[in-house]
């Protein structure tokens, strides 16, 4: 085995403890203060008080089903959304539309997309303005609209409802695009997409509808694909911390945002009560995660009906109504959010029901970007490191499965096993909640490593950067057209030659997203941050945070902007880069219409 072949398989080695040690070693440090041993506040016997005084708490009921009804439903709601889309708009030219325009909210983070619907959903928002001047003009005429500037907002529970249902929209709005573009992801692949024009081309030319073939020939096999990253948007979604913190009831507010008040809480024995609930959090987890298994089961048991009903027709109606109406509602909801936003980081005053603001200033960009000037640069070099780094490791792991298929059998009970163990290591962190590993995480840190602050913000950004990209760069990478391999072995070549001069130059485009997605991921990071870091080093998603907590709206808005707008740099430079760099025909095609992939 070659020196190249070595270093490539230590690296595969190394990316599963990356991502295995810091959860295993957080929930260790999260389950031993819940049981009573904390020695930092000479808590050293093992009982179970914490848990009893955790359950005898009089909200505790009500912020474990708010934080796992949030979570189902939203999930659900966003999973149906993103396949009813795809089984009206598969093989339709708008379905390559829906994945540009869908894209750009991927990468949107979760704080961002709660702070902007609070400019558009809130009762004083620019939803509920629109409503009071359009009642106001029919009910009085358009000659009394000057009335308008008398009237009150409107008292619904929008934010902050106690049902949690503002969770549960923003929720389902940002998890639609990642479960409509990974569900496309799957259709897009040569194998599938040749097997899937098949079933399509012989059931329409039985007369079946385009709907109803998607329902029964396409959405199983593509479900099945997609069934582990469904399970982590559900495990995200009941543990999710940033939305609930922003949009959610404050009294009780959802367990994972509870947990967080509890650790921060300055009497320290509170840490106890706190390691109890984010323990009782992996249950919720586990419980969601439960129930949507025993639901897939109960559709599979009563979906045999469906198959053999012989109707040609069934849904179609429906599911073009339900598609078209998500599209309608998320182009209105998202052009509504881009001019609030925007109006209001220029605003100077602005009263409601009034539609635009008094007059425009840039006032609030000046004050802003001076004060993000240490915030971005620490969100950048972060970013920079941790993304280049997980490209560098899932490249190197990748790059080991390649050679593993050409070893010889000794090796090969232990490739597939450590193929196995890489497989679900990767989702591992995704479906542990970051509130049960990443406080134990922090002790662990603080006791061994007490200075090195970067060094902890750096391992708690990996653990979610890192898989996001291995997935992202695995598609490309083993699709890679084996040919150019054999040649290159067959002109004499190493794998390390090969590896160089052939598959990183063609894999150029396919790293560039890997990289633009890893530093979205890690721009989006709020609670591994603050938690990580104690409040020593600003982002600018943390910043955005405490903006919206009880800042100036218009400097909140300024944030928002700021938030959106840096990821979709690293995507324009990872979509613009490849067509100069090792593709001198790249300028050329760059102008061509784009074609369906489906």
């Amino acid at each position: 085995m070659a020196v190249f072949q070595h270093i490539t398989q230590s690296v595969r080695v190394l990316l599963i403890a990356l991502l295995s040690v810091p959860v295993f070693a957080g929930l260790v440090g999260v389950v031993l203060p819940a049981f009573g041993y904390f020695p930092a506040l000479n808590a050293f016997d093992f009982n179970l008080g914490v848990f009893k005084h955790l359950f005898a708490l009089e909200s505790i009921v009500n912020m474990t089903l708010l934080s796992l009804l949030t979570g189902l439903i939203a999930t659900a709601l966003s999973v149906a959304s993103a396949f009813l889309l795809l089984s009206v708009f598969y093989r339709s030219s708008y379905l390559n539309r829906l994945q540009s325009w869908l894209s750009p909210l991927l990468v949107l983070p979760h704080a961002a997309a709660a702070i902007a619907l609070l400019f558009v959903l809130s009762p004083s928002g620019l939803l509920a303005s629109v409503v009071s001047n359009a009642v106001s003009v029919f009910s009085s005429g358009a000659e009394n609209l000057s009335n308008t500037q008398n009237v009150l907002p409107p008292m619904w529970e929008f934010p902050y409802d106690r049902f949690g249902i503002s969770i549960i929209v923003a929720l389902a709005l940002k998890e639609l695009p990642f479960v409509f573009l990974i569900a496309v992801s799957v259709l897009s692949q040569p194998q599938v997409k040749r097997k899937f024009d098949g079933y399509f081309n012989s059931a329409t030319a039985l007369g079946y509808a385009p709907v109803t073939v998607f329902f029964k020939a396409i959405f199983p096999v593509v479900y099945s694909q997609v069934r582990l990253p469904l399970l982590a948007v559900l495990a995200y979604a009941t543990a999710n911390v940033e939305i609930p913190l922003l949009l959610g009831p404050n009294n009780p507010p959802t367990l994972a945002v509870a947990v967080v008040q509890w650790f921060n809480h300055v009497d320290l024995s509170m840490r106890f009560q706190a390691s109890a609930a984010a323990l009782l959090q992996v249950v919720v987890t586990l419980i969601a995660i439960g129930i949507w298994l025993i639901g897939e089961n109960i559709i599979e048991r009563v979906q045999g009906r469906f198959y053999t009903n012989g109707s040609r027709y069934t849904g179609q109606m429906f599911a073009s109504f339900v598609a078209y109406s998500v599209v309608a509602s998320y182009s209105l909801l998202a052009l509504s959010i881009i001019i609030s936003t925007t109006l209001w980081s220029v605003a100077t005053f602005w009263t409601f029901p009034t539609l635009l603001p008094e007059g425009f200033t840039l006032l609030h960009w000046k004050t802003t970007l001076s004060a993000l000037a240490e915030p971005v640069k620490n969100t950048v070099l972060l970013a920079t490191f941790v993304s280049a780094f997980s490209v560098l490791i899932a490249t190197l792991a990748l790059e080991a499965e390649a050679l593993n298929r050409q070893d010889n059998k000794r090796s090969e009970y232990f490739n597939r096993w450590v193929g196995g163990v890489l497989a679900s290591t990767l989702f591992l962190p995704l479906l542990v909640p970051g509130v049960a590993f990443l406080y134990g995480l922090v002790w662990f840190q603080l006791t061994y490593f007490n200075d090195a602050v970067w060094l902890h913000l750096f391992i708690s950004h990996l653990v979610y950067v890192l898989p996001y990209v291995f997935i992202s760069l695995a598609v490309a990478y083993r699709k890679f057209e084996p040919r150019y391999i054999q040649v290159a072995y067959g002109m004499g070549k190493s794998p390390w030659q090969v590896f160089v001069h052939i598959k990183l130059p063609l894999l150029f485009a396919p790293l560039l997203v890997a990289f633009a997605l890893g530093v979205a991921i890690s721009f989006s990071q709020y609670l591994p941050t603050v938690l990580s870091t104690g409040g020593r080093i600003a982002t600018v998603t943390t910043e955005a945070v405490a903006a919206a907590s009880g800042s100036s709206v218009r400097l909140t808005a300024v944030y928002v902007l700021v938030q959106i707008f840096m990821p979709l740099v690293g995507f324009v430079l990872a979509w613009w880069l490849p067509t100069i760099c090792f593709n001198p025909m790249g300028r050329y095609t760059l102008l061509r219409p784009r074609k369906s992939k489906l």
